[in-house]
């Protein structure tokens, strides 16, 4: 009896301890799996923060040793001809004294960054979009934000801010959030070896805010940028799958000087191969084109140097062609949208003209298609329907009370902003009506959340009387 007794607590003491054992280990496994995450928050900020220390480093060791190029004139707008190539010509002012520097800086840096890894800088196998938006910029950003959910895109998104002055802590906090959207103060990212933070010019933010995002495969889209379709597959799809880098055209031919060229190490690229891009929207893996993207940084942190030699005071002087040419200077892939832009607009009242308010910009799939099949709409627009209209790229902003000023028609009365006649067509839905309910919701729900409408009044009620006047009644 005893004997059986001791068996019994014996079995009783040991199954407790078994029990006790299992729950220790669930928890220290639970306590473990927390703390695999809390590194692997740590990691990405670690990592990134090396890289910055990396990079900034070599961008300024690299800086050229010659005053910036200065231009004896502009090259001015020149359309984009596929069949008349553009004069190629040069207007750096004394190249003799600058371009040896230049051409010695630009061959040490492209050299170093070969050694620099991506390794943990990112998520791997992550998607997202990156934009950057501050002050007046903000409202349109959130917009455009709410057009793309109307999409059907589940996509985070992560807003750039150069520092902490940017912050809106409403939108950020509140707003964002509920969007699958959050802000980056990048100068958290920038803290240089004596502890400053570094903050960037707007000019030279978009490819470190896209080398310090969290996502491997990044959709770059400026916050006046409206997208017309979920964009989740481009990401996943041709031509991106296999360039790694998709860019839109200009309405323009380059303007780069040939010194450019010289310097890069790249031969000449006659003007009718393809139009100069824009950087409102592109597509950039920073697992195949990682190096691109630290080579389109350093022409955008020394942009004093770079801007006037890749565009030489022509349309659009920026950070526009810097990606597609850092890519190139490396030899890396990239695919070029080669549908041309549309420019969309209204008549404009008084001299019968027509007010370009917007670019139309075509679904890379339907033109990655046409090019696979030798139909070049470029050279003859009559081989093949043109792709839908996949992007519109703005230059209005509600913010500044620009639509109620711009979207007048020729008897000043309320009207429409883009009146194109292919327009429904080559979208499939009444996209400016829905940019409007969008503007309207904003507009009246947040007119004193933003910062920069803190001062203004009136903007839900002139955004109202216009959408009743145009779209209700009209």
């Amino acid at each position: 009896m005893g004997k059986r007794s001791f068996n019994h607590n014996s079995r009783k003491s040991i199954l407790s301890l078994f029990v006790g054992v299992a729950i220790l280990n669930a928890y220290l496994l639970w306590q473990g799996s927390l703390s695999m995450k809390s590194v692997a928050r740590v990691s990405l900020r670690d990592a990134q923060t090396r890289l910055w220390h990396q990079l900034h480093y070599l961008i300024e060791d690299f800086t050229p040793q010659c005053p910036p190029p200065r231009l004896r004139n502009s090259a001015g707008l020149q359309r984009f001809n596929a069949t008349t190539p553009t004069p190629v010509e040069n207007f750096i002012m004394a190249p003799e004294d600058i371009i040896g520097p230049i051409q010695v800086t630009h061959y040490d840096y492209a050299d170093e960054i070969r050694d620099i890894s991506p390794e943990n800088t990112y998520r791997a196998d992550t998607k997202g979009i990156v934009s950057s938006a501050a002050g007046t910029h903000m409202p349109t950003f959130v917009i455009s934000l709410r057009i793309l959910r109307r999409t059907g895109s589940k996509l985070p998104v992560e807003l750039f801010l150069a520092d902490w002055t940017e912050y809106e802590p409403y939108i950020c906090d509140i707003v964002l959030p509920p969007l699958n959207a959050r802000c980056v103060v990048l100068s958290e990212r920038l803290v240089n070896k004596h502890g400053v933070h570094v903050k960037l010019e707007d000019s030279q933010l978009k490819p470190f805010a896209i080398l310090f995002s969290s996502f491997q495969d990044v959709i770059w889209m400026d916050p006046d940028c409206i997208c017309l379709h979920d964009p989740t597959a481009l990401l996943s799809s041709e031509p991106f799958t296999t360039a790694g880098l998709v860019t839109w055209p200009d309405f323009w031919s380059y303007t780069v000087s040939p010194w450019y060229y010289f310097i890069s190490d790249q031969p000449d690229m006659p003007t009718s191969w393809r139009p100069s891009t824009t950087s409102g929207m592109f597509l950039i893996s920073k697992k195949t084109h990682f190096k691109t993207l630290l080579l389109a940084a350093y022409y955008n942190y020394h942009s004093g140097y770079y801007h006037p030699l890749i565009s030489q005071g022509g349309p659009g002087p920026g950070d526009k062609d810097t990606f597609i040419f850092a890519a190139s200077a490396l030899r890396e892939r990239f695919y070029t949208v080669s549908e041309k832009v549309v420019d969309l607009g209204h008549p404009s009242a008084g001299n019968g003209g027509v007010s370009g308010t917007a670019a139309l910009q075509a679904d890379p799939f339907e033109d990655y298609e046409l090019i696979r099949k030798d139909k070049l709409r470029m050279h003859d627009e009559s081989v093949a329907k043109a792709p839908r209209g996949y992007w519109i790229h703005t230059n209005l902003n509600p913010a500044d009370g620009l639509f109620g000023g711009l979207t007048n028609d020729k008897h000043s009365n309320p009207g429409r902003l883009w009146t194109s006649q292919d327009l429904l067509q080559r979208v499939g839905y009444d996209v400016e009506r829905g940019i409007w309910e969008e503007t309207k919701t904003v507009t009246c729900t947040l007119e004193h959340g933003f910062e920069s409408w803190k001062t203004k009044t009136g903007l839900c009620d002139s955004v109202t009387k216009h959408w009743h006047a145009v779209f209700e009644n009209p």
